[in-house]
C-alpha cells in the first residue's frame, strides 16, 4: 500500500475551513495553504516554515475542523451557526467554582471534566471556525482560557489521583484537551502548553501503553495513542510520537480470544460483547486519524499489518450496515441511549446514528487507503447515503463541518453508488450471522460461553437480558426505522422476535455488568458457503432453568426457524417469539392468518409448521430514561404486533418449526405455505435438526451430537450444509463445539469425484457416497470440499 500523502483537498476559490486572528497568523495562513494544500496551520511565533510539529499540528486542525468546504453554504452555515450559538450560551453560563466549572456538572464524577473539556471544545471551535458568528471573538477565547486555567488548577493536573471511571481520565478528557491545545496553541502560550503536555502524562504514562491487555486493547489502545501522539507533537517529544504509532501495531493483527478484530470479521470489547457497531468504529475512527495524521511523516506508521484494518472495512464492518444504520446486536449497551441530554443537545443515538458514525469512519480511513479500495468504499458509501431516508446521513446532527466536508465529496463524486450485496456472513467468533436476500436484510444474535447475553454498566442497558436469545432482527425495503423508532423502549423485554424464553421475571442487570451474564454453552455457531447458512444455538436462559436448541437455515427468500429440545423447570410459561414488530405510533398495517401462515402488510410473513401461533396487537408506552440513567424521561407509545407460541409451563422436549420471508407478499406467502415440495423437514430433536429444499438444491443440517439426518451424518457436533449446482456440489462444514478434534462426515450421494477441498479437509471415499474427515481447529471456521456428482 502506498500512503496517501496529501491528506487534504485543495481549496476552491471561496471556500475557507478555518480563520486565525492577527495579520501575522493570516500571513502564515496564506504561506502554509500553499504548502499543504489545505490543511490550516496554527503556529506559535516559535515555529519555523517546514517545522514538523507545527505541520502535524496543521494537519490535525484538518483532520478535525475540516477543510475544502463553503461555511456560506448549507449544510455548513446552519451547522456552523448552531456552534456559534451554543458556545456563547456555554459562555455566559460558565460559573467557576471549587468542584466544578458549569453549574450542575460537578468533577465527582469525573464525566463532569470531560463534560467539561467538551464544552470548552465547542467554544474553541466557535472561535476558529468561520460563520458562527464568534470567529476571533476575544472574549469567547477569554472564556476558553479561564476554563482551562480553572480545570488546570483544580482537577485535571498531575497532583490529582484519579477515581471513579478511568476512561473519564485517561480517553475523555485527555484527547479533548489535546485536541482545544493544538487548536490555540499559539494562543495559550507556553505555560499551558506544559501544563497539559504534564496532565497527559500523568493521566495516560507510557506504561498505559507498555502492555497490550486490560484497558489498553482494541479500541480503547487506538484513543490512548491519539492522546499520546498527540501530546507529543503538542511537546515537541519525537518519542512520544514515536511510542503512540509503536503502540498502534498490537491492534492490527487478528486476534483468536478477548478483545479486538478476529479472522471472520467479528468485533469483541469487554472480552465478551460483539462491538463492531461502537467501540469497532472508535477504533476505525481512531486508526483512520492517525494514518492520516503520520502519512509521510518521520513517524509514518508502516507496520504492515495495518492492511488488516484496511480490509476489514468490507468483511468486518460493511456487511453489518444496512441502508445507513448498523444493526443493533453490535452495539452493545449503546441499544438503551436512544434520546441522551449530553454535549448540551439532545441527539436520537439509534442505530442510524451509530451507522453515520461507522460510515464517516470509513470515510475518513479512505485517505490510507489504495485507489482500487478508495473507489470500492466510496461505492458503498454513496449507496448507503443515497438509501437512507430515515435518517439522512448528509445533514446528520452529530457531525461537524469536517465530517459533513468529507461525506459530501464522496456523495458529489462520479463513482456510482454500489447496492447491497446478496449473500451470508457468519461472525463465528462474536455469534452473530447477517443474511441478505433481495430487497430484505435478517441478523442474528446468540449467546455462549464467549459472547455474553448482553451488556450493562454504568446505568445503560439493564433490561438487555433476551438480546443474545436467539434475536431475530430483520428490515424489508420501507422498514428502516423498525428499531429506530422508539424500539428499545417500548418493546416488551421478554418477546424479543426470534428468542425463546422463559417468562420468569428478571431483576434490572441480571447477571452482572459488563458482559459477565453469560451462558455455560459451547455450541454456538454454523457454516455457510457465503449465500446459504446452517445456524444453531444450544441456549440456556438468563437467570432461568431454560434450555433449548434452536437452528435457523438461511436460504435465498427465507430463514428456516427450528427449536427442539425446549425444557423448563421455572413454573413459568415458556415462549418462541415467531415475531414482535414495532408499526410505529398508530399503525394500522392489515395482520392476516390463514390456515398455517400469517403475514404483515408492508412488511412480511410467516409459515407455521405446526402448532397454532397467539396473536396480539398493543399498544406499548415507555421512556428512554427507563433503560437508561441518562436517558430522557419524555414518554412515548408504540403499536406491536406479536406473533409467539406458548410452549406452555415447564415443557418438556418441545419444538417448533416455521419459515419467516421478509418483505413477502401476502400472495407469496399464501402459495409457499401451500406448496409441499418446497421444505421438508428431515429432523427437529434435541439431537439433530435438518431440512432440505430441493428447488435450491440445498440440505443443511445441525448436529448436537453424533449422528444421522436425512442424506447426512455426522461423528460429532457439527454444521453441515450441501449446495448442488447443476452437475456439481459444495459442501461445508463446521464443528461449533470448537473441540478441535476430527470430525467425519458423509453424504449419502452417488459423486463421482472431489475436484477441491480445503487443507482441513480430507477426502476418504466417493462413488455411492461422499466421506470426508475434517480437521476443524477452534475458530468455528468452514471447511470447503466441491465435488462432480456420478
Amino acid at each position: 500500500m502506498t500512503p496517501q500523502r496529501r491528506v487534504f483537498p485543495r481549496r476552491t476559490a471561496g471556500a475557507a475551513a478555518l480563520f486565525r486572528p492577527g495579520r501575522r497568523a493570516l500571513l502564515l495562513a496564506a504561506a502554509a495553504l500553499a504548502a499543504t494544500g489545505g490543511a490550516a496551520p496554527v503556529g506559535r511565533g516559535t515555529d519555523a516554515p517546514g517545522d514538523p510539529y507545527d505541520t502535524l499540528r496543521r494537519r490535525w486542525l484538518g483532520i478535525s475542523l475540516g477543510t475544502g468546504y463553503d461555511p456560506t453554504a448549507e449544510p455548513y452555515a446552519a451547522r456552523l451557526a448552531e456552534t456559534g450559538a451554543l458556545a456563547r450560551d456555554l459562555r455566559a453560563s460558565m460559573a467557576p467554582a471549587a468542584r466544578s466549572l458549569w453549574p450542575g456538572h460537578p468533577f465527582d464524577p469525573p464525566a463532569g471534566i470531560t463534560l467539561s473539556y467538551g464544552r470548552l471544545w465547542t467554544m474553541t471551535r466557535a472561535y476558529l471556525q468561520q460563520g458562527t458568528g464568534s470567529t476571533a471573538d476575544p472574549a469567547l477565547l477569554d472564556g476558553i482560557l479561564r476554563g482551562l486555567d480553572h480545570l488546570s488548577a483544580t482537577v485535571y493536573n498531575p497532583t490529582t489521583t484519579r477515581y471513579g471511571n478511568w476512561w473519564e481520565w485517561q480517553i475523555g478528557s485527555p484527547r479533548l484537551l489535546t485536541d482545544i491545545t493544538a487548536a490555540l496553541y499559539e494562543e495559550l502560550g507556553e505555560a499551558r502548553v506544559d501544563a497539559a503536555c504534564a496532565a497527559v502524562d500523568h493521566f495516560v504514562p507510557d506504561s498505559a501503553l507498555a502492555d497490550y491487555s486490560g484497558t489498553s486493547t482494541g479500541a480503547n489502545r487506538v484513543d490512548l495513542c491519539r492522546s499520546v501522539a498527540l501530546r507529543g507533537i503538542l511537546g515537541r517529544d519525537p518519542a512520544k510520537i514515536a511510542l503512540a504509532r509503536d503502540a498502534l501495531s498490537p491492534v492490527f493483527p487478528h486476534v483468536t480470544r478477548g478483545d479486538g478484530l478476529y479472522a471472520d470479521g467479528s468485533f469483541v470489547q469487554h472480552t465478551w460483547v460483539a462491538y463492531s457497531g461502537t467501540y469497532g468504529q472508535v477504533m476505525l475512527d481512531g486508526l483512520g486519524r492517525l494514518l492520516a495524521l503520520l502519512a509521510g511523516s518521520d513517524w509514518e506508521v508502516t507496520d504492515p499489518n495495518r492492511q488488516i484494518v484496511l480490509d476489514s472495512v468490507e468483511r468486518a464492518y460493511a456487511p453489518l450496515i444496512h441502508d445507513g444504520l448498523v444493526m443493533d446486536s453490535v452495539n452493545g449497551r449503546a441499544i438503551s441511549r436512544g434520546h441522551l441530554t449530553t454535549d448540551d443537545r439532545e441527539l436520537l443515538r439509534s442505530d442510524h446514528y451509530h451507522g453515520h458514525q461507522l460510515i464517516a469512519a470509513i470515510a475518513l480511513l479512505t485517505a490510507g487507503a489504495s485507489p482500487a479500495e478508495r473507489d470500492r468504499w466510496h461505492a458503498r458509501v454513496k449507496g448507503w447515503i443515497e438509501r437512507d431516508t430515515v435518517a439522512p446521513i448528509l445533514t446528520a446532527p452529530q457531525f461537524g463541518v469536517a465530517e459533513l466536508a468529507r461525506l459530501h465529496a464522496i456523495a458529489g463524486s462520479p463513482v456510482p453508488a454500489a447496492p447491497e450485496p446478496p449473500g451470508h456472513h457468519l461472525f463465528a467468533a462474536m455469534d452473530r450471522a447477517v443474511h441478505r436476500g433481495a430487497g430484505f436484510t435478517v441478523n442474528i444474535a446468540m449467546a455462549s460461553d464467549r459472547i455474553a447475553h448482553y451488556e450493562c454498566g454504568n446505568g445503560e442497558n439493564p433490561r438487555g437480558w433476551h438480546t443474545g436469545a436467539g434475536m431475530v432482527s430483520w428490515w424489508a425495503e420501507g422498514t428502516g426505522d423498525q428499531y429506530t423508532d422508539w424500539f428499545w423502549p417500548t418493546v416488551d423485554w421478554y418477546r424479543l422476535p426470534g428468542t425463546t424464553v422463559s417468562t420468569k421475571r428478571l431483576a434490572d442487570r441480571e447477571g452482572g455488568e459488563w458482559g459477565t451474564a453469560r451462558p455455560d454453552t459451547r455450541w454456538v455457531g454454523g457454516t455457510t458457503d457465503g449465500t446459504c447458512a446452517a445456524l444453531g444455538q444450544h441456549l440456556k436462559g438468563l437467570g432461568s432453568t431454560l434450555e433449548a436448541r434452536k437452528s435457523w437455515f438461511c436460504v435465498a427468500d427465507a430463514v428456516i426457524c427450528l427449536g427442539a429440545g425446549i425444557t423448563c423447570a421455572d413454573g413459568v410459561p415458556v415462549e418462541t417469539i415467531v415475531d414482535n414488530r414495532n408499526l410505529g405510533a398508530s399503525g394500522t398495517q392489515r395482520f392476516v392468518k390463514g390456515p398455517n401462515w400469517a403475514h404483515l402488510e408492508d412488511h412480511g410473513g410467516w409459515i407455521l409448521l405446526g402448532r397454532e401461533p397467539k396473536a396480539l396487537r398493543e399498544d406499548r408506552t415507555g421512556a428512554w430514561s427507563d433503560i437508561n440513567t441518562g436517558g430522557t424521561r419524555e414518554r412515548c407509545t408504540r403499536r406491536w404486533q406479536t406473533l409467539w407460541l406458548d410452549h406452555g409451563t415447564d415443557p418438556e422436549d418441545a419444538t417448533y418449526a416455521y419459515v419467516l420471508m421478509p418483505g413477502a407478499s401476502r400472495r407469496a406467502v399464501a402459495r409457499r405455505a401451500t406448496d409441499r415440495h418446497w421444505l421438508s423437514v428431515l429432523a427437529n430433536d434435541a439431537a439433530r435438526q435438518a431440512v432440505t429444499v430441493p428447488s435450491l438444491g440445498c440440505t443443511a443440517a445441525t448436529f448436537w451430537r453424533a449422528g444421522t439426518a436425512g442424506p447426512l451424518s455426522a461423528s460429532g457436533g457439527a454444521s453441515v450444509l450441501i449446495v448442488r449446482r447443476g452437475r456439481t456440489a459444495t459442501l461445508c462444514v463446521s464443528e461449533p463445539p470448537r473441540t478441535g478434534e476430527p470430525l467425519e462426515v458423509v453424504w449419502d450421494h452417488p459423486v463421482r469425484r472431489a475436484d477441491r477441498a480445503d487443507e482441513t479437509v480430507e477426502v476418504l471415499s466417493t462413488g455411492r457416497r461422499l466421506r470426508v474427515r475434517v480437521t476443524p481447529g477452534e475458530a468455528c471456521a468452514t471447511h470447503v470440499c466441491e465435488v462432480t456428482l456420478a
